[in-house]
Formats: C-alpha cells, structure tokens, sequence
C-alpha cells in the first residue's frame, strides 16, 4: 500500500498529451533521485526501476559488505552480519543490493515527493506549450470563447489552452458570446512564472495579412505578394500588393468580380474598408496610389526628409483626407512618407497656427488630427461634418469657423 500515492500521481499523467514514455521516465527518476539524496546523502549507488504505465518501481541500494564494527559509510558499506540477514551466504567484500520501500522515506518524504512530481510535470506541459505557441505566432488561430471580462476575452482551444484577446486587441465592433468561435492572430507568448501567457490580435495588421493567405489562392501559392498591410481596426485599411507574373492583375485576383473574394475578409473585420493597390517602387506613383480613391494632380517629394507636397483639386481634397483622417493618416503609414495636401490654384491661405490669438493650440490641434490645417481647409467642410469628425464640442466648432470666416474671408 505504500506506492499508493505514487500509483495516483503516474495514473494522472502516464496519458498526458505533451509527455512521451521517455520524458515521463526520465522526470520520474529525477524527483525520486532528489528524494535519495536528501535522505540518504547521495543516490550515486541506488537503482531506480520505474514502469510509468502501472504505477509500479523499485529502488534498490548497492551496497559493499564490510567487517562488523567496520562501518565506516552507512549508505555505501554493510556490515557482514545485516549483509547476512538478506542472504545467509554474503562474504566480506560482495557487493549487496537491497531494496528501499517507500515506506522508509517516510510519510512526509512521500507527500513531498509528489508534490514535486506534480510540479515537474507541469512544468514541462508549459514549456511545451510555451514552444508550441512561439512557432505559431503571426499565424491564424481559433480558439473558443470561455469567459468574458471586462478588460480582455478568455478563449479555450481544442486542447484546453487559455488564450488572452485583450479588450485594446478587439475590433471596436467586435461583440461575442459564450461558446463563440473567434479567429486572430497568435500576437505574443511569454513565460510568466512558468506559466504562458498566449496573447490574440485581431487588431495587428498581420491579422489582415494571414486572412489575405487564407482567402486568396494567389497569395497562398506565392503568385501575388503582400507587400505591406495598414490598418485602422474596424474603420479603414490599405494592402499593397505585388505580383512577378504579369498575366495575374493582383489588385483584381484579390479583389474579386464585384468584390467577391474580398467580401469575406472584410466581414470578419467588422466591415473594415479595405483599400488594395497595386505596389510600385517609384515612391511618387506610389503617394499617388495610396491617396486612393482621391484623384491626385501633381506630387513633390523629399526624399531626405521623407515628406511629400501632395497636390489635389479641391473637391478631391476630402477624399484624400476621408472620414476622420484615416485615408491620408493610412498612405502615409503604407508609403513611409509624411503628406501634406494642398488645393491647386488656390494661392491664398492661412495656417490655422496664425490664428493662436483666439483659437487654443489644442483645439488647432484637434482639427490637424483630421487633416484640416489651414483657414479654407476648415471653411470648405459642412459644419455639421466637422462636429462629428472632431471631439470638439458643438460650440467650439462654430466659434473656430466664425472666427476663420471674419478673419480669412474679410
């Protein structure tokens, strides 16, 4: 009865999905051996005999027979007459082996002893898992809803993984429920305390990436390159993409007839308006195709400053702006280049920084945000869509453009 408690904690993980026969064998004998060591000194002269599948092991002590009264190491030597009293026939000089019990380690040692049994297996289960999501980050997963808290999701996949989506990795427009089916990126996996910490994106742009390999058989098989992906989450996005075949039109095979094969993507990322382009290395063209779908006249570049002088006229000037900001703010990200818009053949403006006698820097700094940045800029928007595309008040809004209009305008 004394293996019992040895015999539960080898029933718990003698069928465990990370341990293999030769890792379980090799764990069991470390924590016996440590358990020698502590009782008896050392455990260079004892075997361990372990059969993981039933439970059982063995542990003999080897010991050298030695004259009465000779003793001089108790764990390595025995006397003649104790050597005799396990075989009749022992001689001075033989060598005995002996079997230890559980039982003479003592009740604590055992409890001991499977503790730290319990505790190198799950060790090794999390550096196994640990290993196993590290590969796999940057790649699609999906993993099931299990608990939702205030600040992140608590996912669980097939394997009984947790898996964290942080509430800042969701797409605003992101609602589940219990029991859902949710799909992101593997963002980061960390080792805390042992313990690994597997973190979700379906924010990353490299979620938008893997959906692309995914669900266009071109960029799977190598045929069409994602060059680079931006994204605002759940608002806008641009993917610049490449292909080396010429008869492929990769902006078209990934697009799809009336949207097709893009229709997908952009419902799994909350409606997200994904903008797809053709990539260039000329870095003008390229400013150009970004600003999509505004129509460009001319562009200047600085290369050394990386800034570019983007000129429109002015009812694309909007476009080239969109709805918050987000399109300009976007080909700035996909081209590497800081862009300024300016309208064609309208000479006389103002910057809205010479007004900072009666309009607050942070208010001047608002209306940047969106792109507006000189006196006509502001005038040409509806006030009604300024307010919503500012976090202004209403009246703040108004007083800036009856400010403008007497000022510019006089």
């Amino acid at each position: 009865m004394e293996n019992l408690a040895l015999i539960e904690s080898f029933s718990e993980f003698k069928d465990d999905k990370f341990i293999d026969r030769v890792t379980l064998m090799a764990i069991l004998e470390d924590v016996f051996r440590n358990a020698l060591k502590k009782k008896f000194g050392s455990d260079e002269n004892f075997d361990i005999i372990i059969n993981p599948d039933k439970g059982d092991l063995e542990i003999w002590r080897n010991r050298v027979v030695v004259e009465d009264g000779e003793v001089e190491e108790p764990n390595e030597e025995i006397s003649l007459t104790e050597a005799r009293k396990i075989e009749p026939d022992f001689e001075v000089g033989e060598d005995v082996s002996e079997e230890v019990k559980l039982i003479d380690l003592g009740r604590r040692a055992i409890l001991a002893l499977r503790q730290n049994l319990i505790s190198k297996i799950h060790e090794h289960d999390n550096t196994t898992i640990y290993k196993q999501f590290k590969d796999l980050e940057g790649e699609i997963y999906t993993a099931e809803v299990h608990h939702i808290r205030h600040k992140a999701i608590i996912l669980l996949d097939d394997e009984g993984n947790e898996i964290i989506l942080p509430k800042e990795k969701q797409i605003p427009s992101d609602f589940f429920r219990k029991g859902d089916n949710v799909r992101g990126v593997i963002e980061s996996v960390e080792l805390k305390g042992n313990k690994p910490t597997i973190i979700m994106s379906r924010t990353s742009p490299s979620f938008l990436e893997q959906l692309f390999f995914q669900e266009i058989p071109e960029v799977f098989d190598g045929l069409i390159t994602i060059k680079k992906a931006v994204r605002i989450p759940g608002e806008k996005a641009k993917v610049a993409v490449d292909s080396y075949d010429d008869r492929i039109d990769p902006v078209g095979a990934c697009v799809g007839m009336k949207g097709s094969r893009i229709h997908g993507i952009v419902r799994e990322l909350g409606n997200e308006n994904i903008d797809v382009i053709n990539w260039t290395n000329n870095s003008q063209l390229m400013v150009t195709r970004a600003l999509s779908p505004a129509r460009v006249s001319s562009v200047k570049l600085n290369d050394e400053k990386k800034t570019a002088q983007v000129y429109l006229k002015p009812e694309e000037v909007s476009k080239a702006i969109g709805r918050g900001g987000h399109n300009i703010r976007l080909a700035g990200q996909l081209t590497g280049y800081e862009i300024d818009v300016f309208r064609e053949g309208v000479e006389e403006d103002v910057e809205l920084t010479e007004f900072s006698d009666e309009i607050e820097a942070w208010v001047i700094e608002e209306f940047k945000k969106i792109g507006l940045d000189t006196a006509r800029s502001v005038l040409e928007q509806d006030v009604n869509d300024l307010i919503k595309r500012t976090d202004l008040e209403d009246e703040t809004v108004l007083d800036v453009v009856r400010i403008l209009k007497e000022e510019f305008e006089d």
